[in-house]
């Protein structure tokens, strides 16, 4: 009896969980996609993120130098489409109608990815293109179904290469790289929203949206007028002689802003992997990968804070302002230059052979004596020598907001010997960057203040509210009003009357001086000429650095007029242009007297002669017999 009534129990089950089960499949077949909205109504979804806007890069007048642009993807639920059947017809005809998606597209997806939610139909469409397709989205959302457009944002640089170097450039991730996009990356980009909801009873999408905050803006420091004006000049050089590489550096003496700064190794920053413009078809085809990545890095690189040279003679006015300082010297001292001076074991040889005899302090600088500038040396001695090397920040980085800064290379003070202290009192024998050395001139001509260089002077937010004031930062003071009033003065009368006359700028008064350096290896000829000057010559608003890396299809390397000529051309323009207007000469020569013989006895020094247009200073072991065949000061310095 109990057998047959589990028997009963479970046929009673049995038959129905069978009709269960031809219920279930009945209610399927005849009424299933209503109960399927049903259930998808009570789905929540995620549909990616909705992306920042990276902020802006202004110069200091408020034209925009870096943007984000806005961008829209199109993008297509395959799975709400097919859940929407009737509704495919219309929309492909849509889809045909406004951007000429032909219907095999459509349904090659729809039958490869039934289950996708997200399918990028195009990409990178502007406003135009999107805006009447999303009033007909609004307009018939009963008849077009699971389309939608997504934001995304693109960076462009409206000025191509112009300011390169400063700028940097993003990749498609919204990560820096170089220059100021790379520094002020954090600043620059913003925090991504997101968009959220639920599919209602009809299977439409309600959203939820949570804003994207977007990056600050960077009013940078830079002048798109002087920036356009330097590269300018940089091709123009090029196309006329031809370099290895040029620097311009113009900064404000007074607060250490730079306002403009380029090589000639420029890149378009809106394609910067882009090699043809800098390598022919046939040199990019047998490049091979890693070959371009380092083409491609040497192209990015910024030389004007990243590579070192020897500065030569436009060193020297350091050398004078600190013997000025320490009361080493007065306005008033005297040189007897003979030629050259016996230091360490060997003879180091002035430019001026036979001497320039008896010179005023002032003449030391405008003739651009050696010898002077060693017996200077020599009384301030290696530890003080040394100690003003780190005042003006040379073997150390400036500090400056951009990557890549290299801190330059300084004898060490225990290397610092005779002969190493001699030679690097004009210059020789250690290593800067462009950017040191104008940091370090800007103190001398700006009454002894030491500015930290930058690149940005303000942060906003999307709103335009300042964030951040980056206030001019004081470093120290490192010489006194008295030695800058001098260095001003001496730097004047250098190129009126000096080394570097050719500088001059018609209505201007402009101080300055020129360098040569024999690059390593040395004896082959190869050279970087110089000029480092401010304008107007006192209490300066602009100082200006022009190096030439290697200047090709010239008569000789070592002319530093080729820096110096340059120069004037740059200025010419570049002056007028920051709002600096010709004022005349100034009437006195630092209350000594340089007269028309002395130039004219010197003038084969300042034509052809001198250091700084030839690099024709010499040291030789202590022999007065050789002759001026004998190798150049350079050389046998790194021989003893």
């Amino acid at each position: 009896r109990m057998q047959a009534r589990l028997l009963l129990v479970f046929c009673v089950v049995t038959l129905l969980l069978v009709a269960l089960i031809g219920r279930l499949i009945y209610i399927m077949q005849t009424d299933g996609e209503r109960y399927a909205k049903q259930v998808l109504s009570r789905q929540t979804y995620v549909r990616g993120v909705l992306p920042y806007k990276r902020g802006e890069i202004l110069d200091r007048n408020g034209t925009v130098l870096a943007r984000s642009e806005l961008r829209y993807r199109l993008i297509l639920d395959p799975e709400n489409l097919l859940l929407n059947s009737d509704k495919i017809p219309t929309t492909i005809a849509a889809l045909n109608e406004y951007y000429g998606i032909e219907a095999e597209k459509i349904n090659t997806i729809l039958n490869d990815s039934p289950n996708s939610r997200y399918k990028i139909l195009l990409d990178n469409l502007q406003l135009s293109e999107v805006e009447d397709f999303k009033e007909l989205l609004k307009k018939e959302s009963k008849d077009v179904k699971s389309l939608w457009f997504e934001e995304k944002y693109v960076r462009a640089y409206p000025y191509d290469t112009l300011a390169s170097d400063l700028l940097g450039f993003t990749s498609a991730d919204n990560k820096g790289y170089w220059g100021i996009e790379e520094y002020y990356n954090d600043e620059l980009n913003g925090i991504n929203g997101k968009e959220f909801g639920y599919y209602d009873s009809s299977l439409n999408i309600e959203r939820i949206i949570k804003k994207a905050q977007h990056g600050n803006t960077i009013v940078s420091t830079i002048d798109i007028n002087a920036q356009r004006i330097i590269q300018k000049h940089i091709r123009e050089f090029n196309e006329e002689f031809g370099s290895k590489n040029i620097g311009i550096l113009v900064m404000d003496p007074n607060n250490g802003d730079i306002i403009a700064m380029a090589s000639n190794e420029e890149y378009n920053l809106n394609s910067p992997r882009d090699l043809k413009g800098v390598y022919t078809e046939e040199e990019l085809s047998s490049m091979t990968l890693e070959e371009k990545i380092e083409a491609m890095n040497r192209l990015w690189k910024n030389d004007v804070i990243s590579s070192g040279f020897e500065p030569g003679s436009t060193f020297k006015p350091f050398t004078v302002a600190i013997a000025l300082e320490e009361a080493l010297v007065s306005r008033n001292s005297t040189f007897l230059c003979d030629g050259g001076e016996y230091v360490g074991g060997w003879e180091i040889r002035c430019s001026s052979r036979y001497g320039h005899g008896e010179i005023s302090l002032a003449e030391t600088l405008i003739k651009s004596c050696n010898d002077a500038m060693m017996q200077m040396a020599a009384m301030e001695g290696r530890d003080m020598f040394y100690k003003y090397q780190k005042y003006f920040s040379f073997g150390q980085r400036t500090g400056v907001d951009l990557p890549g800064e290299e801190s330059g290379i300084i004898t060490a003070l225990d290397n610092l010997n005779a002969s190493e202290l001699a030679t690097a009192s004009f210059g020789q024998t250690f290593n800067v960057t462009m950017l040191q050395m104008v940091a370090g001139y800007a103190s001398l001509v700006n009454g002894g203040y030491y500015y930290q260089p930058r690149v940005v002077k303000e942060i906003l937010n999307d709103k335009n509210a300042t964030v951040k004031k980056i206030d001019p930062l004081l470093i120290r003071r490192t010489v006194s009003e008295e030695t800058s009033e001098f260095i001003q003065e001496a730097m004047y009368q250098t190129v009126e009357l000096g080394t570097a006359k050719h500088a001059k700028v018609e209505g201007y008064t402009i101080g300055g001086k020129t360098g040569t350096a024999e690059k390593f290896p040395r004896n082959m000829g190869t050279y970087v000429v110089s000029f480092l000057g401010a304008a107007p010559a006192i209490n300066p608003e602009m100082v200006i650095y022009v190096v030439v890396d290697e200047p090709q299809n010239v008569p000789r390397q070592d002319d530093s007029s080729i820096a110096t000529k340059l120069t004037s051309r740059v200025m010419n323009e570049l002056l007028p242009a920051l709002g600096i207007y010709p004022e005349g000469e100034i009437d006195y020569l630092l209350g000594e007297e340089v007269t028309n013989q002395d130039e004219e006895d010197q003038s084969g020094d300042i034509e052809t002669g001198s250091e700084d247009d030839h690099g024709d200073t010499h040291i030789d072991p202590a022999d007065d017999s050789q002759d001026e065949d004998s190798q150049d000061e350079d050389s046998q310095d790194e021989d003893s």
